[in-house]
């Protein structure tokens, strides 16, 4: 038996559909920007994480670009010659 059924035959209301998520119960930045503040901080968050990522990429390839590389002979820098 269907969820609408069974409501039926026990006398209750209908289902009522949840449309409010998380985002929407915190207040919005600009009453024209469509963006909550909750959403903000998550955005805040999320670039201060991926420009620790690029820092550590950076450092990795300024690695293999210095000392591994040339270790392995792929190239010689250009202040050693």
């Amino acid at each position: 038996m269907g969820e609408a059924k069974r409501r039926k035959s026990l006398g209750l209301p209908p289902k009522q559909k949840n449309t409010k998520s998380k985002s929407d119960e915190s207040p919005r930045i600009f009453d024209w920007l469509p963006l909550t503040i909750n959403q903000r901080d998550s955005l805040m968050k999320m670039s201060i994480k991926a420009s620790w990522y690029g820092i550590g990429g950076l450092v990795i390839l300024w690695v293999i670009v210095r000392f591994i590389g040339p270790a392995a002979g792929w190239w010689t820098p250009a202040d050693s010659l």
